[in-house]
């Protein structure tokens, strides 16, 4: 069966499902939001977090499942309270969740629908889920083209991100995160480019923060240790705060420094990928993968 740049066939394949209370606050609430990881990606990081769901390579993690079992596991998210249901990196199955939302609303689902992608996606694209999302939860990694280069899959990343911006912000004009609308821009620190982040803070000031809320985040972890690099200085992470600040950013989060006691790099081949005071898994979820481990 032919793959796509993704790694992936037309089957939807899914590496982990369940509630996480890890994500912005509104957007975990009170019980977590209900996640579904995909498996595979269209840019493929090469620091990526996620790196055992998101290679190109066939054998990356996950379980196929069908249409009719995707729906099933939006309503299991729903029935297990969850704030909303985040659909992360699902960019290469779009046309499939697409049904799956069509055949779970027939059966009474009404979460707020979250889209968390890396923003490297075609207009087409997103136009066919566009009807279905809330929350457009997105990815700005960088504008500074040796950046995309070393950290993105695609230097051309650049190139694409304007646009899908400029789609999203003319169909979104006006965000509500509290109410779980709108678009939230999420931006990752890199090591070594502080100055692309600034240029990043810059731009986003420009032009987005009317339009849509910001989430700066620096608990960038080369996954595999290949990668030598410090966390932010004190002086570093306080001189971003201050830039946010000058540029009258107002609405959004910053990501305090991390502990580093917590383990952010997940680990799919687990029941529960991340820390347990934070997931837990979908029940539905854990017999998908019992039925397909079994076979």
């Amino acid at each position: 069966m032919r793959r796509g740049a993704c790694g992936q066939t037309d089957v939807v394949r899914v590496a982990w499902s369940g509630l996480h209370k890890g994500e912005e606050p509104p957007v975990s609430g009170e019980h977590g939001s209900g996640m579904i990881f995909f498996t595979g990606c269209p840019l493929g990081c090469r620091y990526c977090q996620n790196y055992q769901i998101s290679s190109s390579d066939e054998n990356a993690y996950g379980i196929d499942v069908s249409v009719d079992e995707l729906a099933m596991l939006m309503l299991a998210l729903q029935e297990d309270k969850a704030t909303t249901l985040n659909l992360v990196t699902g960019t290469h199955f779009i046309p499939s969740i697409v049904s799956a939302l069509e055949i779970a609303r027939k059966k009474g689902f009404s979460l707020p629908v979250v889209w968390n992608s890396s923003g490297y996606e075609s207009i087409e694209g997103l136009t066919l889920i566009d009807p279905y999302i809330d929350l457009w939860l997105v990815d700005i990694k960088t504008y500074d083209r040796a950046v995309a280069r070393t950290f993105c899959g695609k230097e051309r990343y650049v190139d694409c991100i304007d646009s899908v911006m400029d789609f999203i912000t003319s169909r979104h004009p006006v965000s509500d995160i509290e109410h779980l609308k709108g678009t939230l821009v999420r931006h990752l620190v890199f090591p070594g480019a502080l100055n692309a982040t600034r240029s990043f803070i810059r731009k986003f000031a420009r032009n987005y923060k009317d339009s849509c809320y910001l989430s700066l985040m620096v608990q960038f972890i080369p996954p595999k240790g290949d990668l030598d690099c410090q966390s932010l200085s004190e002086d570093e992470y306080d001189s971003l705060v201050d830039l946010i600040d000058e540029c009258s950013i107002e609405n959004g989060f910053i990501q305090e420094q991390g502990d580093d006691d917590i383990l952010w790099i997940p680990d799919f081949t687990k029941d529960v990928p991340f820390p347990s005071s934070f997931a837990k898994p979908l029940e539905y979820f854990l017999s998908l993968k019992r039925k397909a481990l079994s076979r």
